[in-house]
């Protein structure tokens, strides 16, 4: 006999799945690791042009918590202009397929 799970023994901060959400949560962190996903490896400034609607600091904050979280990598080249590139980590690319799962759901159920 399977014992019933009673929502008053549970708490939802103990979950994989707020461990999960405290990291991807924000406005831009998602569209942020979608598009590393899809072109690998991007600099600042083409972010910024390709995101759009997101302004410089609130990008520059959210790539400092991506990477403070692990799920980024930022390279800096020692050449004038700076360069910076950012790329998903393997811990990043571990998302890699529930953005697909989430991206085949969008395709599937777009009005």
């Amino acid at each position: 006999m399977v014992k019933e799970r009673c929502i008053s023994a549970e708490n939802l901060e103990t979950t994989g799945f707020a461990y999960t959400l405290s990291l991807i949560q924000g406005k831009y962190k998602m569209t942020i690791l979608y598009t590393l996903m899809e072109f690998k490896v991007v600099r600042f400034n083409e972010m910024k042009r390709y995101i759009g609607s997101i302004s410089y600091k609130t990008l520059s904050t959210t790539l400092k918590e991506l990477e403070a979280d692990q799920l980024i990598e930022r390279r800096e080249y020692p050449q004038i202009p700076p360069k910076v590139e950012y790329r998903l980590t393997a811990r990043g690319q571990s998302l890699i397929p529930i953005l697909d799962q989430m991206c085949a759901w969008g395709d599937e159920h777009r009005l």
